[in-house]
């Protein structure tokens, strides 16, 4: 981990150690070292301008960079005028150290010491000794034992998800897997199952970043803080409440969201989102406030809802939550006097919880009862669609379209979350039962894209299970002990500045980058990764031949089977413009009244009933209860108060900080230094309930993982008392070793947000 030293100094320390700067068998020469920013900005050599944008958060698009280069290095970062998002905070600012760290992975590596051993000795190889290797492996696995015995896996970046993709289901894998298994999909399985599109969650409001200025009466940010996550977002929620939109934000926290933002803000207690939802409903319904035309003709099961939201008055909901009476009454005469459609804007952290499917739901049925559903100001789908995923890929280049429909059945998530596998049409499975598929022979190897062993509850048990698989290779900027030392091949990755993918898609925009500087040593792109590794097991027609070329090439397929017209040559030509996309005709809005969502052009929605499921049929064929129906934490105060007497306090983790995204950036000096150890957050009367004050070095326990990990202690108002506050992603203090395995049955998603713990002097 690198000490909290300035920049200045940190930069006199690599320039003194010269040729030192070496790790595990000269995985990096001396010559890539930081430069001097400062010396290279007062030079008279002639600058050299680049345009791609940032990559320090993962959220996708991203904002615009404009690089100054002189002397072929990159030493200003600038933003990109004319890119939609072009705010560059400290984050993007500091991206250029992230190319010239000292510490990177250059070149390819083999362990050299048997798994299980606590230092792999890794040994430097060669390009086509690691590619030879796992082709033999994995070859010799789909022989053996079938194709889809091979995991593959991606985590950040998240660029290359369509290009391994690809690579799985050629080689004859339906099993490959994201991060997105702890992040954001549990939102959109939440959406298909109430509405059969993963649309209308905070999707619906990416490009705008938040409500329609004018238009939106009542918009909520739930579970959510963009002051910090997503600035660019933030900006165009200020729009909305500059244009009188009311917020109300329900946040466990308080937040700068909540200080600049929230009209009525409610601290609740972590884990009861559900209950408080399913009280607006009820508040709705009993004073005649909702939308009776949309839920007489679209609504499904609303008959059934009504009845079990009656239990959710206000009086037992503020009980439930820990709010004040007062408040939750406010926020539900706010939401009934509304004088227009309102938004419900959450992302990844909402459905953290045990219960995170149907918490998540109904939120999403907020919308129909309000009649916000594809209107003007509230949670809309894009007429004429791109027919781009997430990540600027399409289906045909991902071959999701033609080859997974013939390996769904192999899907080796299938057995413990049905939901997931049968609602999930891009292919990927559900990776959180990862010990379990290599403990029953189910996975047998892995290649692994950015992968992070310690994004898992009790992530021992995955480091565990990596371990013992018969081969696992990984791809990443940097050896990380933590998840490498259980692998078996390591191989460097090209960071953002040293590739041209992806392609990016903002509404009908589409915008090339440039590559800005050649890859350092040998890094290689993640597309040419997986194209190289695809020609080496055998598909040279379907991977182009691999090579320096496979970035352009997949990109090439990628634009050619959208089908837009456009060429990647002339996506090129336009850098730094995008190419606009027309539309054949105007926005349109309550699309399933025209026939415009459902694939046999009928009115109605995707869903089985064709019609919003306060009810769903999909759950009820798999044996679950079809209502969104709320239920208490696993480990919770009132689901399991003995426990809770041993641990009193309530482990709200993951949550974001201005610096860093999940376990990013800690390499990186000038972010470093800002934050350089991990810190937990407690309210001052919990703090001095248990004799602490600012500064000590605290040890944080749980019911899974009594031996604690020990951070240093923030005393703040910024947290509720009864719950703690803790940034994720440090390798030293990591969190997630004290959060249960306790998985929601539907979705498969953690507990991040929910667990009990204790807090005690170090």
């Amino acid at each position: 981990m690198m000490a909290n030293i300035s920049r200045r100094t940190f930069l006199k320390g690599v320039a003194a150690s010269g040729a030192g700067i070496a790790i595990a068998g000269n995985m990096i020469g001396s010559q890539y070292i930081y430069p001097d920013y400062e010396a290279l900005a007062a030079s008279t050599a002639p600058e050299e301008v680049k345009y791609s944008h940032c990559v320090m958060c993962n959220h996708g698009p991203k904002c615009g960079m404009k690089l100054i280069l002189k002397e072929g290095k990159i030493f200003r970062v600038e933003k990109r005028e004319g890119y939609p998002n072009n705010i560059l905070c400290a984050k993007g600012i500091s991206a250029l150290q992230e190319i010239y760290d000292p510490n990177r992975l250059l070149y390819p590596h083999k362990r050299t010491t048997p798994k299980g051993s606590s230092d792999p000795k890794w040994e430097r190889i060669t390009w086509e000794e690691a590619l030879e290797t796992i082709a033999t492996k994995f070859n010799q696995i789909k022989k053996d034992y079938g194709a889809e015995k091979v995991l593959f896996m991606t985590g950040d970046p998240k660029e290359p998800r369509s290009a391994l993709q690809r690579l799985a289901f050629t080689f004859g894998s339906p099993n490959m897997g994201t991060e997105s298994s702890t992040c954001y999909k549990g939102t959109e399985l939440s959406a298909k199952l109430t509405y059969g599109t993963e649309w209308f969650t905070a999707k619906s409001l990416a490009m705008g970043g938040g409500p329609a200025p004018g238009k939106t009466s009542v918009a909520f940010i739930w579970s959510n803080n963009p002051a910090w996550s997503a600035p660019f977002s933030f900006n165009g929620m200020r729009n909305g409440k500059g244009s009188g939109t009311k917020y109300i934000v329900v946040d466990p926290r308080v937040t700068p969201t909540v200080e600049q933002m929230a009209d009525i803000h409610l601290q609740l207690r972590p884990g009861t989102d559900g209950a408080l939802a399913l009280c607006f409903g009820n508040y709705l319904i009993e004073n005649d406030a909702y939308d009776k035309e949309f839920i007489e003709k679209w609504a499904h099961g609303f008959e059934e809802y009504k009845e079990y939201v009656k239990e959710f008055t206000i009086e037992k909901t503020a009980e439930i939550c820990d709010l004040p009476i007062d408040r939750l009454t406010a926020a539900c005469e706010m939401l009934a006097n509304r004088t227009g459609p309102i938004v419900v804007k959450g992302s990844a952290a909402a459905p953290h919880h045990t219960n995170a499917v149907n918490d998540y739901r109904a939120r999403l049925l907020l919308l129909p009862l309000t009649g916000s559903v594809d209107v003007p100001g509230g949670n809309t789908i894009p007429s004429e669609q791109l027919p781009f995923d997430e990540w600027a890929g399409t289906f045909e280049f991902a071959r999701s379209g033609d080859l997974l429909p013939k390996l769904d059945h192999l899907r080796v998530d299938r057995e413990y979350f049905p939901v997931w596998a049968d609602t999930d049409q891009q292919g990927s499975v559900q990776l959180n039962k990862i010990p379990e598929y290599v403990k029953t022979g189910a996975i047998k190897a892995c290649l692994m894209l950015g992968g992070n062993a310690m994004m898992w509850p009790q992530s021992q048990e995955y480091q565990q299970a990596f371990q013992d698989m018969e081969f696992v290779a990984a791809a990443d900027f940097h050896i990380r002990p933590w998840t490498h030392n259980y692998v078996d091949m390591i191989l460097p990755a090209a960071v953002s500045f040293e590739r041209i993918a992806p392609l990016t898609v903002f509404g009908r925009n589409l915008f090339l980058k440039e590559k800005v500087v050649e890859p350092l040593g040998e890094a290689r792109p993640d597309y040419q990764i997986c194209c190289d590794i695809g020609v080496a097991l055998g598909y040279e027609k379907e991977f182009w031949g691999g090579g320096p070329d496979s970035e352009e090439n997949c990109l090439r397929e990628v634009i050619n089977t959208a089908n837009l017209g456009v060429t990647y040559d002339d996506l090129k030509a336009a850098i730094p413009n995008p190419v606009a996309i027309p539309m054949k005709g105007e926005q349109q809005f309550k699309k399933y009244e025209l026939g415009l969502l459902r694939p046999d052009g009928k009115p109605g929605f995707t869903s089985p009933t064709g019609k919003v499921e306060f009810t769903s049929e999909i759950l009820r064929e798999h044996g679950f209860d079809p209502l969104p129906i709320f239920k208490e934490p696993v480990l919770s105060p009132v689901s399991t108060p003995d426990v809770f007497k041993e641990f009193p306090l309530i482990m709200n983790s993951g949550n974001r900080v201005p610096i860093y995204t999940h376990s990013k950036e800690r390499d990186v000096p000038w972010l470093r230094d800002i934050m350089p150890e991990p810190i937990i957050r407690l309210s001052k009367k919990d703090a001095d309930d248990r004799g602490l004050v600012e500064g000590d070095m605290v040890k944080i326990t749980s019911p899974v993982y009594k031996e604690g990990i020990v951070a240093q202690l923030e005393v703040t108002n910024i947290v509720k008392p009864g719950v703690i506050d803790m940034f994720h992603g440090w390798a030293k203090a990591n969190i997630n070793l004290l959060i249960a395995r306790d998985f929601d049955p539907i979705s498969g998603f953690p507990p991040f947000k929910e667990g009990l713990c204790q807090v005690e002097k170090a």
